[in-house]
């Protein structure tokens, strides 16, 4: 059966995996540079969406850091967030915790308290004015030393309470989830959540996917679906109930597809497999956007998007209370 527009649009979405950076639509980046006064190299909106040609993750990322550039003050940020927000409440987003980079600011002097204040703000404001409620994931860059990482978590404690947990993005060549073990080691002493990135179709994906599971410990794995070639790793995910924050768009901008076979494979089998957007901006598709391509392309039931939903709060980081409400507003649906 089709799941309808209608389903789709109803449906109380949580989304795992949102790169705060990653939602600069065009419009807001010219609309910044203005502020900041920064010339950019393109003319209009649309010749910024035209340059988005990318064929791997490392064309992407190339793109997403300079985009970045427009991104100075506390109010940018705020901004920033603010509009992805009141984007994604039009989609029945009532739940998103949200991945933001500090080393990608701090490295070009934009100050740690500068970001977060910004991000910070716009939370609280999304959740007061829209009913969304958020919590943020500090990224560590696993293209920079690891002493760098470590840095940023020490001047992340005395925002501790604005934090839920850490994670580890960018270019995965290179650099193996064990690069970061102390890192992540103190930041489980510092009462973080754990999660790592293993991207799809990357060098040595499955290596990084047994790191980050008996190296670092995480409690659940961004990507990730390049399991499936290793049945025990599969087995594990499920004996552990450590999901994964699959994003099918962005899949099919940097390897060929989106993946939802295997997506459709590991919700079968009962691994806490989710769906989220990533960097909505560069890959053309908010959260709805990603369930309707992915209900298409498996042929998913809307049992099945319920069951994406359920386990995006089974293993959301979220508060009892608001995993409660949120499992609530799912209920009525059966």
């Amino acid at each position: 059966m089709t799941v309808s527009a209608e389903f789709l649009a109803a449906l109380p979405k949580s989304e795992l995996h949102l790169h705060i950076e990653g939602t600069l639509e065009p419009e807001l980046r010219f609309e910044l540079a203005e502020r900041n006064g920064i010339e950019l190299e393109y003319a209009t909106p649309e010749e910024v969406r035209a340059s988005y040609q990318f064929h791997d993750l490392g064309s992407f990322l190339a793109s997403y850091y300079a985009g970045m550039e427009v991104l100075r003050t506390e109010p940018d940020f705020y901004d920033l967030a603010r509009t992805y927000f009141e984007r994604v409440a039009a989609q029945n987003l009532a739940y998103v915790e949200i991945f933001f980079d500090p080393q990608a600011h701090t490295a070009r002097g934009v100050p740690f308290d500068v970001v977060i204040r910004g991000l910070r703000r716009a939370q609280q404001d999304a959740e007061n004015r829209l009913g969304i409620r958020s919590a943020l994931i500090m990224c560590f860059l696993r293209d920079f030393q690891a002493e760098f990482a470590m840095a940023t978590l020490v001047a992340s404690l005395p925002y501790r309470e604005w934090i839920t947990g850490v994670g580890l993005d960018s270019d995965e060549r290179g650099n193996p989830p064990s690069k970061f073990a102390a890192v992540f080691a103190r930041a489980r002493q510092e009462g973080y959540r754990l999660t790592m990135h293993c991207d799809v179709d990357q060098d040595g994906s499955i290596e990084h996917i047994r790191q980050v599971l008996h190296e670092i410990g995480v409690e659940r794995i961004d990507h990730g679906t390049n399991v499936l070639e290793d049945e025990s790793l599969v087995q594990e995910l499920i004996d552990r109930s450590i999901g994964l924050t699959s994003c099918p768009i962005s899949n099919r901008w940097v390897s060929d597809g989106t993946k939802a076979a295997e997506i459709a494979e590991l919700l079968r089998r009962g691994v806490k497999i989710t769906i989220n957007s990533d960097d909505p901006a560069y890959f053309g598709g908010y959260v709805q956007e990603n369930l309707a391509v992915l209900a298409e392309e498996a042929g998913l039931t809307e049992t099945d998007l319920i069951q994406l939903q359920r386990n995006a709060v089974d293993i959301a980081w979220a508060p009892p209370q608001v995993k409660d409400d949120l499992r609530a507003r799912l209920d009525v649906l059966d």
